[in-house]
């Protein structure tokens, strides 16, 4: 039978396929009359797409035809689903009101009908579908239906509209009319690029869309090349392959525009199992999906604020370094930067500031890696540091002093001027360091006991850190159950006035008596109780104890209680504050709270305002070691404090250093000047008492006038008691 099928151009001329057998009056022009089985191209083009479900149905809706991407989106194998009424896909609802056949009714009368909605699918799932429906006629009447539906949930936004395709096709055969019809609306509508080529001589056969005739809202970087440099590209990749009857290629080409990225797949057109001499290419344009992949992994991989690997990749890079480089392990190195007092940077200039810093050290640290040292932020201010020619300690310590160095320049953030520093603790492998883990975990042993050290300085890791820190892992592990097992208690501390003679109160120090250990030194488990959040439950107790302790005493006796940093990150001290003056019926006069400068350096404007809700309480405020930590005037001229505390260390050198004496004569007379109390701690010898009284110190306190002791001794420690220790008295 003689057949003509219309096919897709790139111009505004016709072209046809022609059966080879066909008898023409005219001459006929080779470039345009090719040659092609249909059959065979329909099977292979239609059923070979699944991005798209195209069935034909009869003029009732029955369906009559179900490609690969119909069972793809909808669930049914064409036996399931062939002589079924379409409607079979439309929501209950839209069925019962006659949705579906008002579609087709709508194909008829326009001749096309495009309409989005919920479609279902096999398993009864709903996805948002785009549907082209086309009436198919022969002669002016109906032989039925191409439908065109597809999955566009993640889309629907993008995809307004489906353009309607060029009607190119002529009078065919009864037979062939509908089926061509149909796949000239298929080619059309898809952003693939077709392409059907003649293998023995090169000739291209069709060709849906091209450079010259491709819509407007599917332009990519593939619309600008050109057929033939497409396929001498894809016949290239395919002598090297060596390529069957079908294969698959990732193709990078260069345009104009940049490099554009193709997925191609190549299937040879078969016919009752013989290969016809002819091949077809379905090529995507894959460019943004590769670049959108690439981003992912990027993002995947980086720290969005600094583009600085994250600690992924840096552990990737890591273990593969170890791996490389196994033979000789001790050439690695890492090293673990924390920002010191970032914190306060960031809660009191702000978050924007804050970031700022974060760039600007990543910057500044990056300025100091020459030997492929990969530099990684791994959460909050905490970066690390991987070196890849550790030669031995003092190398990594070198670079850690280097970079310290550089980090205590100030950084200039907008309108602020800002300096800090970083702590770093490093460790280089071995044969018993020999992972990522491992390495990150001993560094940042080698990190905390840096800060423990006081900050700003470097540590290396040893064997005896890992000890320290099972040692405090089992203190914590202890101190969880010690306020349950009444294993905690509190020492008091005589505060006396200035003439050593009139005990005005008392410190709450608070104790340790572990079971196994004997008394634990507050100055090893109190960084473990703020460290695990237990100090917490810890200072609500002794709040408590020590008001209660203090309701039996005289009412010119007051009590100290020092609180922690930790206590202040949570608004529920206030009403800790309020439910131990409650319950212990103290005056709140008679209670005095300890504070240190590092509760004001840390976030000071939030912590000031806690500090305003304790004193409207009616407490008393005391600045505890004064003198030791920053911008002490300023907060003495930001809260109104009702006693500042001379730090021991000052009290213990001003007997022997005229600076210390110095500082000690500045306190105290600024003391007087804002009429706020000044107590000097830490007295042990007379001749500091009495100097101390020279200068018009208000308070004293010490081991010279009273140790800590139990809650039962402390009424029997009476100034008479004590009189001897006075200067006075000793002359």
């Amino acid at each position: 039978m003689t057949s003509v099928c219309p096919v897709v151009t790139a111009t505004d001329a016709d072209f046809y396929l022609l059966d080879p057998d066909i008898t023409m009056a005219e001459p006929r022009a080779p470039a345009s009359a090719l040659t092609m089985d249909s059959d065979a191209l329909y099977r292979q083009l239609v059923q070979n797409i699944t991005d798209y479900a195209i069935y034909m149905l009869d003029p009732e809706g029955t369906i009559l035809s179900w490609n690969e991407g119909a069972r793809y989106f909808k669930g049914y194998c064409a036996e399931e689903i062939l002589g079924q009424n379409f409607s079979c896909f439309y929501m209950p609802e839209e069925r019962s009101s006659g949705l579906p056949m008002q579609g087709l009714a709508a194909a008829r009368r326009n001749g096309r009908h495009e309409a989005e909605g919920w479609r279902l699918r096999k398993d009864g799932s709903a996805f948002w579908a785009s549907v082209v429906i086309d009436a198919i006629h022969d002669n002016d009447r109906l032989i039925g239906f191409a439908k065109i539906t597809r999955d566009i949930t993640e889309k629907r936004a993008q995809q307004q509209q489906v353009l309607k395709a060029r009607d190119t096709a002529q009078q065919q055969s009864l037979e062939l009319s509908g089926l061509y019809a149909f796949l000239n609306t298929v080619l059309h509508n898809i952003p693939t690029r077709v392409l059907v080529e003649d293998e023995a001589d090169g000739r291209l056969l069709l060709c849906n869309h091209d450079a010259r005739g491709s819509r407007e809202d599917a332009q990519t970087m593939m619309t600008h090349l050109a057929n033939d440099t497409l396929l001498a590209r894809i016949r290239s990749e395919l002598s090297q392959q060596h390529a069957g009857s079908s294969s698959e290629l990732r193709l990078k080409l260069e345009t104009p525009e940049g490099i554009c990225r193709l997925k191609c797949l190549t299937l040879a057109i078969m016919d009752d199992g013989r290969a016809t001499g002819q091949r077809l290419y379905l090529i995507d344009d894959i460019t943004e999906e590769h670049t959108a992949q690439a981003t992912i992994r990027h993002m995947a991989h980086h720290d969005a604020l600094t583009n600085l690997p994250n600690r992924l990749l840096f552990g990737e890079r890591t273990q593969s370094l170890l791996e490389t480089l196994e033979p000789h392990l001790d050439q690695v190195g890492m090293l673990l930067l924390d920002m010191d007092n970032f914190k306060t940077i960031n809660d009191v200039l702000g978050h924007q500031v804050g970031d700022e810093l974060l760039c600007q050290m990543a910057a500044r640290l990056r300025q100091h890696l020459h030997h492929g040292e990969t530099l990684a932020r791994i959460g909050g201010d905490e970066f690390a540091l991987l070196v890849p020619e550790a030669r031995d300690d003092n190398a990594l310590a070198d670079l850690a002093h280097t970079l310290a160095i550089s980090a205590r320049i100030p950084f200039q953030l907008s309108e602020h001027r800002v300096q800090t520093g970083i702590s770093l603790g490093g460790v280089r492998a071995s044969r018993d360091i020999d992972s990522f883990e491992q390495l990150m975990r001993c560094a940042d042993l080698a990190l905390y006991e840096a800060k423990r050290q006081g900050k700003g300085r470097y540590e290396t890791f040893h064997p005896e850190l890992a000890e320290l820190a099972r040692e405090r892992l089992d203190l914590e592990n202890d101190l969880r159950n010690a306020l349950a097992q009444q294993e905690l208690f509190l020492l008091y501390q005589p505060i006396y006035d200035i003439s050593g003679a009139h005990n005005t109160g008392f410190e709450a120090l608070m104790r340790w008596r572990h079971p196994v250990r004997g008394i634990v030194s507050p100055l090893e488990f109190i960084p473990i109780a703020e460290n695990s959040g237990l100090i917490l439950e810890i200072g609500a107790w002794a709040l408590v104890e020590a008001c209660r302790e203090a309701s039996h005493w005289p009412d010119d006796q007051r009590i100290s209680v020092n609180l922690s940093p930790a206590q202040f990150g949570r608004q529920a001290l206030v009403e800790d504050v309020a439910n131990a003056l409650a319950v212990t019926g103290i005056h709140p006069s008679r209670l005095d709270l300890e504070i240190t400068e590092s509760i004001l350096l840390d976030a000071s404007q939030h912590n000031i305002d806690i500090l305003h809700q304790l004193k409207a309480l009616g407490v008393r405020i005391v600045l505890d070691d004064f003198g030791t930590g920053y911008s002490s005037l300023h907060y003495l001229r930001s809260f109104p404090f009702d006693r500042i505390k001379i730090d021991q260390s000052f009290i213990r050198e001003m007997c022997d250093s005229r600076e210390a004496l110095a500082i000690v004569r500045a306190v105290t007379g600024m003391g007087k000047s804002l009429e706020i109390e000044v107590t000097a701690e830490g007295v042990e010898r007379p001749e500091q008492m009495a100097l101390l009284q020279q200068e018009g110190c208000s308070h004293l306190q010490g081991f010279l006038l009273g140790r800590p002791g139990l809650a039962t001794d402390i009424l029997s420690q009476t100034a008479d008691a004590l009189e001897f220790r006075s200067p006075h008295a000793a002359s």
